[in-house]
């Protein structure tokens, strides 16, 4: 009744209590358990309460919206995401967007009574038809005076005091900055827009409204293009949420955070005590030496790589760290490639001019056709949203391209500067030019500030043309021109590494050093052109002091270590003088002897009464695979005894 209106709603119950006892109506009191909603900053206890709400009518923009997407006007990547699209517009409720909160757009709805009246309640449903809306309050006004027939001064307006639903507000985003309603020339020329790019988790609530309010309110769509990023989650594939204290902030991997600051941090927060605790022991035990410093480009280019994992990211921040020693290493690889052309003049056309040169060996031609092949797969990929193959492309042509093969292959080159090396040496130093120009632009979206840092530096700037860019920022794209690829050439070359591994191979299993060089013979069969116009490279990465390729057989000394590529290509390295056979027959024997009684050992154990029925499935599993580990041993060992006694015999 009305003497409990305007109370507390704890103070009105003990009240209504005390109004009961007055009464004699009272019976008395006991606990009912039932579950309570808190509100998770206050604590405080949730109760509902109906009040009467505004409500917006989508059955005909979802119509609308769902058109757009299967007449392929509106395009959602990836395309997996348009079932929830069908899903929530094709089952549509009317929306309410009511809020009742004291930021926001005020609901433009104005409650009409006239002069004289009393008593006239807003929130009973039988006056809903004294609700005028408008766009202003003088608007307001005039369409109460003309529905009520009666003089301005007679209307009295109360303005609800709810404010619009945030993805109300948020739809109208894409015209509303533009200066929407009015027809304004910012309007004009930037709307519609592209490309949204959003999480998955929003798809609905904001996307969908947007699109829904575009189409209604502008009769155009908002864009095109609809991408959705992964969700990043933490390495356990947790939702990142304050409750479970595992909540990256980005800026702690950019700058770097202690132990003792991220535990702080939570202190700070306003979790109860009791999670505080619980989050404290999962931070301690996922970060012990709290976030290394790992810069803006690390994470940007490790999230990328994470993309192609699909809907969600789970984030470990060691992979991060792995990705700040890929830019670690991109700064190094480029300020040591710097020396080999510090005295080195580039052309405005140096790419065309080198093609055209007739000075390129084959090594040249193979990092050009790589970087043409690696500016394809990269736009491709960007244009398509692969953006995880964009950053595996690029990772790659640097890594397995430049740093792994063309570096090491023209040292030797570069290094030579006498006359009659003047074209090889120019046209490597071209080589690499264009390429540590181009693929530092091809990685700069993936990480600005390294590749800016390091573009800069490159020998020539300033001197190009006036066409040359200022920033790497602000320079054209790298394009992949088709005439620049070589197939023949990739293909020799992937012969040669194959040759080269052979070569590194041989060396690591007779543990020769680096600083001693060592003669190889190649037995070749259908590919022994490519390995003969390469012989130079395998020297220079093989660590070999001469390259014989299908010598005569006689000519082949007996103390040789022989790898068995394929059925075309076989490498044989003279060992004589490199290795003492009686000191690895002695190492070998000694080896062999600790092994044969683990072996006898675990035989017999198997072969024991009572095995195969006591014995667990597990436990047999893991006999079997380390029986046959150590028969395989124990094989390996005499092999290598046999070999190294006929080397011995040999020399």
């Amino acid at each position: 009744g009305s003497q409990f209106e305007g109370m507390m709603r704890y103070d009105a119950r003990i009240a209504v209590e005390e109004a009961l006892k007055e009464k004699g109506l009272y019976i008395g009191k006991e606990p009912n358990k039932m579950r309570l909603g808190l509100c998770s900053r206050s604590g405080d206890i949730l109760e509902p309460m109906i009040t009467p709400q505004w409500y917006v009518n989508c059955d005909g923009m979802a119509k609308r919206a769902v058109d757009a997407v299967r007449n392929k006007e509106l395009t959602i990547l990836p395309p997996e995401n348009e079932k929830t699209w069908y899903y929530w517009l094709e089952n549509i409720r009317d929306w309410c967007v009511s809020r009742q909160l004291w930021w926001g757009h005020q609901i433009p709805a104005w409650f009409v009574t006239l002069k004289g009246e009393t008593g006239i309640d807003k929130n009973d449903m039988e006056n809903n038809n004294r609700w005028i809306v408008a766009r202003t309050e003088e608007g307001a006004r005039k369409k109460a005076q003309d529905k009520f027939k009666c003089a301005k001064d007679d209307v009295i307006l109360e303005r609800d005091e709810d404010v619009l639903d945030t993805w109300f507000s948020s739809g109208l985003f894409p015209f509303s900055v533009f200066g929407w309603p009015d027809n304004t020339a910012d309007l004009n020329a930037f709307y519609p827009t592209s490309i949204l790019e959003t999480g998955s988790d929003i798809l609905f609530f904001w996307v969908a409204r947007m699109v829904m309010m575009g189409l209604q309110l502008t009769d155009q769509l908002p864009f095109h293009t609809v991408y959705l990023h992964a969700m990043v989650r933490d390495k356990e594939g947790r939702k990142m949420s304050k409750s479970l204290g595992n909540v990256i902030d980005p800026l702690e991997v950019i700058n770097g955070c202690t132990l003792e600051s991220l535990l702080k941090k939570l202190e700070g927060g306003n979790l109860p005590a009791k999670e505080v605790e619980k989050c404290k022991k999962d931070q301690t035990a996922d970060f012990p030496d709290g976030i290394p410093e790992c810069g803006s480009d690390a994470l940007r280019f490790g999230l990328l790589a994470y993309t192609v994992q699909g809907k969600d990211v789970n984030l470990d921040i060691k992979r991060v760290v792995g990705y700040r020693n890929f830019c670690n290493k991109l700064w190094n690889a480029t300020r040591f490639a710097l020396q080999f052309v510090s005295d080195f003049k580039p052309t405005a056309t140096l790419l065309d001019d080198l093609m055209s040169s007739g000075k390129m060996a084959i090594r040249d031609k193979f990092i050009i056709s790589r970087l043409m092949h690696a500016c394809e797969a990269v736009n491709t990929n960007l244009k398509t949203y692969q953006f995880g193959a964009a950053q595996q492309s690029s990772y790659s042509f640097w890594i397995d391209d430049i740093c792994d093969v063309y570096l090491e292959l023209i040292k030797p080159v570069v290094y030579d500067t006498s006359k009659e090396n003047a074209d090889n040496r120019w046209a490597a130093q071209a080589s690499l030019w264009v390429c540590l120009e181009a693929g530092l632009r091809l990685l700069h979206p993936m990480i600005p500030f390294v590749t800016e840092e390091l573009w800069q530096r490159l020998p020539g700037r300033g001197t190009l043309g006036a066409d040359e860019k200022e920033s790497i920022m602000i320079s054209s794209y790298p394009q992949c021109n088709d005439a620049y690829k070589n197939i023949a050439v990739e293909e020799s070359m992937e012969v040669t590494k194959k040759v080269i591994s052979s070569c590194r191979s041989l060396r690591a299993s007779y543990q020769i050093t680096n600083k001693t060089l060592t003669k190889f013979y190649i037995k070749a069969g259908e590919n022994v052109d490519a390995i003969k116009s390469q012989s130079d490279d395998v020297k220079t990465l093989g660590k070999a002091s001469s390259v014989d390729v299908n010598i005569e057989e006689s000519k082949i000394p007996k103390t040789v270590g022989i790898d068995i590529i394929d059925d075309q290509t076989t490498v044989l390295m003279d060992i004589k003088g490199l290795v003492d056979f009686d000191a690895e027959i002695k190492k070998l024997e000694k080896n062999l002897g600790k092994t044969t009684p683990a072996l006898e050992s675990l035989q017999k154990k198997m072969s024991a009464a009572g095995y195969e029925e006591k014995a667990s499935e597990d436990l047999k599993k893991k006999n079997i695979e380390k029986l046959e580990s150590l028969q395989k041993k124990v094989v390996d060992i005499n092999d290598a005894i046999a070999n190294f006694k006929s080397l011995a015999a040999a020399e």
